[in-house]
């Protein structure tokens, strides 16, 4: 893989200069398997410069003005990433190559059998393999391109993740991204991107399913009166199935708690084989009552290779895992603020972290600060913009923490934030938490009631999650924005719908639950 401008790759030099942005990994197993695969028609694979110059020839970011028979004919008219790459020691093929956004992303794949005659393309295992991994790689640097630091880190690291993902060259897992968690990953929800119907990669092991749940909560508190706070709950159960076959049998099923809400708007991967018509209808665009499906949640699918999320669901549970207050007024040139946040008794107290963040919008610098927090401790950001309240990993006996400040503001520059949603005393304080081994519906998968249908005994991991999402809490002393007239509001409850990959009607009908 490399970085440049793929239009002028004319001069030697430019070459040299392309190779030090170069990343490269070798397998030399897998060469010595295509030794002995191939036979007397087996090509070596050329050093990383004699390949590369190769590369950019046959690619036409070489010498593209001159006609070369070999390349340039109408006997070669390439429709497919699939190249056949001149060497000293003969054409290299099959090698799967493709330029996107000033990068080239090659690999050879290894061909279980002679090269001559040339194998049909979809018997080639590797091509699929190959291709995927590649795809995967593109997924994880195309975010950065616009950004050089960002895009020469991720780079730097892609060395290790391939360790991970592709180990002595059998790609196990082509979603590069998902090796590589933050932060700021864990705030999105993974995104189910387009598979092939049919398993790409071999798995060659012991038998193993990995199963998460993630569930995201959402919400709108106000603390007013005449306004309803609202709450929406979201999950989706992601599977990494490492099974030996080509169409493998397995079957899930998700428990719930007695008496707990049940699962509605289910959405299911179109690996699923069959599924009760009568789960598929339940929906919360209707209130709860008895006739209601409430199980069971019975999944039987054929596994792709990769890892995938098997289902989507909403739920309606009855409230919130946060309670908040947030106060703001003006008193004269400075302004007052007070934070109150309250675990409800039915929620696990155990963090992975959790923090409430209070910006500033349309004012300067903080100028001067005083305040007193009962836990936690309270950070500035470097901007002077943004108050960050680290709660840590636990809410005190109490589950009560509080927050009491007296801020002032420098003049404010254009380098400070601005938004037209939050004027005067109109402000927000947002909540980021991830609570591991717990979700809000209590929905779980039992390691015992996954069947898999291969021999040998599998090893089955289960886990879940309950993440924030858009979780904020209004400033109760001042107008509440609302979603039906605040357009910008309407994205931020409805900006997940597209992560989730389903059609409009997933969210959009979705009954907000109150208080």
């Amino acid at each position: 893989m490399l970085e440049g401008n793929t239009e002028k790759l004319g001069s030697e030099g430019l070459i040299n200069d392309l190779m030090t942005q170069l990343n490269k990994m070798r397998y030399p197993t897998v060469e010595l398997r295509a030794e002995t695969f191939n036979g007397s028609t087996h090509v070596a694979i050329p050093s990383d410069s004699s390949f590369l110059k190769a590369l950019l020839f046959e690619l036409r970011l070489v010498d593209e003005h001159v006609f070369v028979e070999q390349r340039d004919s109408c006997t070669r008219i390439s429709h497919s990433s699939v190249h056949s790459v001149a060497t000293a020691a003969g054409e290299l093929w099959p090698v799967l190559a493709f330029h996107k956004s000033g990068l080239i992303y090659a690999c050879v794949p290894l061909v279980e059998g002679t090269l001559e005659p040339r194998p049909p393309l979809l018997t080639i295992s590797g091509l699929s393999q190959g291709l995927a991994l590649l795809l995967g790689i593109m997924d994880y640097i195309s975010p950065s391109r616009k950004n050089e630091a960002e895009l020469n880190t991720k780079i730097g690291q892609l060395r290790n993740l391939l360790i991970q993902a592709c180990p002595l060259g059998t790609p196990l897992n082509t979603n590069i991204r998902s090796l590589n968690s933050s932060f700021e990953d864990i705030q999105e929800m993974p995104v189910d991107k387009d598979q092939p119907a049919w398993r790409s990669s071999t798995y060659k092991g012991k038998p193993q399913v990995n199963v998460c749940i993630t569930e995201k909560v959402k919400c709108m508190q106000y603390d007013q009166r005449d306004v309803v706070d609202t709450w929406q709950v979201y999950g989706a159960v992601n599977c990494k199935c490492d099974i030996e076959g080509s169409a493998p049998n397995v079957t899930l099923s998700l428990t719930l708690p007695t008496n707990a809400p049940p699962l509605q708007d289910i959405v299911v991967h179109h690996c699923v084989t069959s599924v009760d018509p009568a789960m598929l209808m339940s929906t919360s665009a209707e209130p709860l009552h008895d006739s209601v499906y409430n199980g069971p949640y019975k999944f039987p699918f054929i596994p792709p290779s990769d890892s995938f999320n098997l289902c989507y669901y909403t739920s309606q549970v009855p409230v919130p895992p946060i309670l908040g207050c947030y106060q703001l007024v003006e008193e004269g040139s400075q302004i007052k603020i007070t934070v109150n946040l309250k675990l409800h008794e039915s929620i696990k107290n155990s963090f992975e972290y959790c923090e409430a963040r209070i910006p500033f919008f349309n004012r300067g610098p903080i100028a001067q600060l005083e305040y007193k927090v009962s836990y936690g401790q309270l950070d500035l950001s470097r901007e002077k913009s943004l108050l960050v309240w680290v709660i840590g990993q636990k809410f005190p006996k109490s589950l009560e923490v509080s927050l009491t400040g007296t801020l002032s503001f420098g003049t404010a520059g254009k380098e400070h934030p601005t938004d037209y949603v939050c004027t005067g005393n109109t402000a927000y304080v947002k909540l980021y938490f991830r609570i591991p081994d717990f979700t809000l519906t209590g929905c779980y998968v039992d390691q015992h009631s996954v069947q898999i249908f291969v021999p040998g005994k599998p090893k089955i991991t289960a886990s879940r999650e309950l993440i924030s999402s858009d979780y904020y809490i209004w400033n109760s002393k001042a107008p509440a924005p609302m979603s039906e007239s605040v357009s910008r509001l309407d994205y931020i409850l409805n900006s997940n719908k597209s992560d989730l990959g389903v059609t409009e009607t997933f969210l959009e009908e979705k009954r907000p639950n109150h208080l």
